[in-house]
């Protein structure tokens, strides 16, 4: 994002409240630290409130900070992260079609590793299989990291399970809910999806250029909608509470780091082994799997080094499935 962008700005205007929160800041200081008319305050003060952020004053008197609002700026993300490679740098939009697809062209532009785009709603978001994935504004957390492995294409699956196995730390370590991974991108609680990733990336043979983990995930979302009411779900409806995401965003990418540098230390078996420490559908999970020429029936045998799932079929055929999806047998 470029340094003078309006959405860095506002950043910066977050940033200025926060750290003078015990006293209301003068309008004129504001606009002239930032470098914007005191007008142009007025109006992202008011985008802010949109959101959620509670801000008290107006332009005549200056305004006040009420609380840290739960908003997912770089400011607040970056303060939180430490050394993180992971998030060193951060392009936030209010409102964009699809983190993804913001991502992929910024690693085409030649994005550093570890860039994160966040958006507080997406119009667009995607999911696997072509599918939309439902982006209410401020109640989750749509998320897509930019890497830049030393690895070949065929790390891709890989990557996905380090994604899940990062989000599943991150997810029970605040929450304390319990949440499974379902082969090979869903995040459960109760039975119920709660998270998702979309992976996609820019290679050429032999070569990964970048690649996009792109996570979303259900947090206070106060009910689904009824299509989706059937296998989705969020946080704040398993555990009838609400979330502040900052939190979750913060512990994601903090484990994210952690998974990927063991990754590329200790290989695959490492990401692996931690997945089938995560997930109940690893082992002896009886399932269906649906694919483009049908369904059939199988039981889970683990995961095989190149991070696809090993099934036995009723008829009593063994497969890895790389591609595909899945569900418990109930």
């Amino acid at each position: 994002m470029p340094a003078g962008s309006s959405e860095r700005r506002i950043d910066k205007l977050i940033e200025l409240l926060a750290k003078n929160a015990t006293v209301v800041v003068p309008g004129p200081k504001i606009a002239s630290q930032i470098g914007v008319s005191r007008n142009t305050i007025f109006l992202w003060v008011n985008k802010l409130r949109e959101h959620g952020v509670e801000i008290k004053g107006h332009i005549g008197t200056g305004y006040q900070l009420v609380r840290m609002p739960d908003i997912l700026v770089p400011s607040l993300i970056q303060a939180e992260l430490g050394e993180n490679e992971i998030g060193r740098n951060i392009v936030h939009h209010f409102s964009a079609d699809s983190t993804n697809t913001i991502a992929l062209d910024l690693a085409q532009r030649g994005a550093e590793h570890g860039t994160v785009v966040v958006a507080e709603e997406q119009t667009a978001g995607r999911g696997r299989l072509g599918r939309t994935w439902y982006s209410e504004k401020s109640s989750g957390i749509y998320v897509s990291v930019i890497l830049r492995p030393p690895l070949s294409p065929a790390a891709a699956p890989i990557l996905t399970l380090m994604a899940g196995v990062s989000a599943q730390h991150a997810l029970s370590a605040v929450t304390g809910l319990g949440v499974d991974i379902r082969w090979p991108n869903d995040l459960l609680v109760n039975g119920k999806k709660v998270a998702g990733i979309l992976t996609e990336m820019s290679a050429e043979l032999g070569r990964l250029h970048a690649v996009v983990l792109g996570i979303g995930i259900n947090v206070n979302h106060l009910e689904m909608p009824a299509g989706l009411k059937p296998t989705a779900t969020s946080l704040r409806i398993e555990s009838q509470r609400s979330w502040s995401r900052l939190p979750i965003l913060v512990a994601l990418l903090k484990e994210m780091e952690k998974f990927y540098h063991l990754l590329l230390e200790k290989g695959n078996g490492a990401i692996i082994q931690g997945w089938a420490a995560a997930s109940t559908y690893a082992q002896g999970k009886p399932i269906r799997i649906v694919t483009g020429e049908g369904e059939a029936r199988a039981t889970t045998l683990g995961l095989d080094p190149s991070g696809a799932l090993r099934v036995r079929y009723d008829d009593s055929r063994e497969e890895a499935l790389v591609a595909g999806e899945i569900a418990e047998v109930k």
